[in-house]
């Protein structure tokens, strides 16, 4: 019986063409992140799965982690997110960092979930941090520098919204204001949390169920929480919760964000994120198109994380971004460019050996040129119908006659002219070339 060729469920090959585009992701994540001084790093894609089981969301730990136990009785997991992680890497060198620390990482993530558009149980993130800054400073910082990703992407802010919450506004609205328990208060917010994945039926009945009859009755404390809900902006908050600290935390955020140009900002007292860790501010952006009005991504403020370890507490701000929903978005948007291969030119040998061309075709490398060689004894019909194929600008047609008289071919591909030139003019035209490659 015959292998399977397809991947694991979940997963995905990366053919050149694909992985072009992620490179492509993965560039412009990282040259944003260097403009704003941020730092790469990377750490183990194995972790002790208590190191979940401590903040990331219930769900997550539960049903999506790859765990296991290892042969030393250890139970690990594949790394379903990256916080955790860094959380501990800083608190492992607490008083050896400076301050604030700016850190980007481009991690490969596991969750064990139905695949469907938009989620994959590998996927790669980007997962952004700024540890060391207590002020709104960082929050906005934060947020610019997503916004400026998906501007470096060619979006047009009117294609997503941002949407801004605080999660202490919410714990402030759940315990004081609706005087629920800390039970009740956790399981709400992972209700509320879920809410666009179910019916309203379905939502209002498991948010009276999570009540207790004596408020639920009494103080109509779910009547409450649902007009809560259904308040758009700030403004609309009932008197009591307005003078909150975080609803000034919002609107200083709001205020520096719109001042550089950031105007598509939206509050939504509903947006929790699901992580435990949260503890203020915290922001999600949604693709406004119809054909893929989903989340993106999103990230917030966890003060708490680092303190877990043991040492000094540290203010942090961050964020995940996938390279699964950032592509449906450029493509929803036609915003993914074409993009070609990296290899410059095609070496054709004809009558000659390749010990003879290599003096000329290292040559082409030492400029800096990328060259692919065909030294086959096929027909030089089929050569050049194999250089088309591979989507490379220019053929370098080579044989004897050519090598000796200083006079090689240099076909151009796309616009199917030919002309023989010198070893040196070849480089010249190729190097001088910026789009001496094919698109797709």
């Amino acid at each position: 019986m015959a292998l399977s060729t397809t991947p694991y469920k979940g997963t995905r090959d990366f053919y050149p063409k694909d992985f072009r585009i992620r490179q492509y992701i993965f560039d412009t994540w990282a040259e944003t992140c260097k403009r704003f001084g941020y730092e790469q790093y990377d750490a183990p894609v194995l972790e002790p799965l208590e190191l979940y089981q401590a903040k990331t969301s219930e769900e997550i730990v539960g049903e999506q982690t790859y765990a296991f136990t290892d042969r030393g009785g250890r139970a690990v997991t594949l790394r379903p997110e990256m916080t955790p992680t860094v959380s501990r890497m800083v608190a492992a060198q607490r008083q050896e960092l400076a301050y604030p620390l700016r850190w980007f990482s481009i991690p490969n993530v596991w969750r064990y979930e139905r695949p469907q558009r938009g989620r994959l149980r590998e996927h790669w993130q980007l997962n952004v941090d700024l540890f060391g800054i207590q002020d709104d400073s960082a929050d906005t910082e934060v947020i610019m520098l997503a916004d400026a990703i998906m501007q470096a992407f060619k979006a047009k802010r009117d294609m997503y919204t941002i949407k801004l919450n605080s999660r202490k506004l919410v714990n402030y609205i759940l315990t004081e204001y609706l005087d629920l328990d800390n039970a009740e208060t956790i399981t709400i917010i992972r209700l509320i949390d879920r809410k666009d994945k179910m019916s309203y039926a379905e939502f209002t009945a498991l948010l009276s169920a999570s009540i207790s009859p004596t408020q639920r009755e009494q103080d109509r404390v779910d009547d409450k929480l649902l007009a809560l809900l259904d308040c758009k902006t700030l403004e609309q908050l009932p008197k009591e919760i307005a003078s909150h600290e975080s609803i000034q935390m919002l609107q200083k955020v709001t205020a520096h964000l719109q001042g550089q140009g950031i105007t598509n900002i939206q509050f939504d007292v509903s947006l929790m994120r699901g992580f435990m860790y949260y503890t203020d501010i915290v922001f999600e952006v949604f693709d406004t198109d119809p054909a893929n009005n989903r989340s993106l991504f999103g990230g917030g403020r966890y003060d708490g994380l680092v303190g877990q370890f043991g040492v000094e507490p540290l203010p942090t701000v961050g964020f995940g971004m996938g390279d699964v929903t950032i592509r449906d978005f450029l493509e929803t948007h036609s915003l993914l460019p074409k993009l070609a291969t990296n290899i410059h030119a095609a070496v054709l040998l004809v009558d000659i050996t390749m010990h003879e061309a290599l003096p000329f075709i290292s040559r082409l490398r030492s400029e800096g040129a990328y060259i692919a060689v065909d030294s086959t004894d096929r027909k030089l019909d089929k050569k050049l119908k194999y250089v088309a194929k591979s989507g490379i600008a220019y053929a370098i047609i080579i044989g004897q006659t050519e090598l000796a008289d200083n006079a090689i071919t240099l076909k151009d591909m796309r616009r199917g002219t030919q002309e023989q030139h010198s070893p040196e003019r070849i480089i010249s035209i190729i190097m001088a070339d910026s789009d001496a490659v094919m698109l797709d």
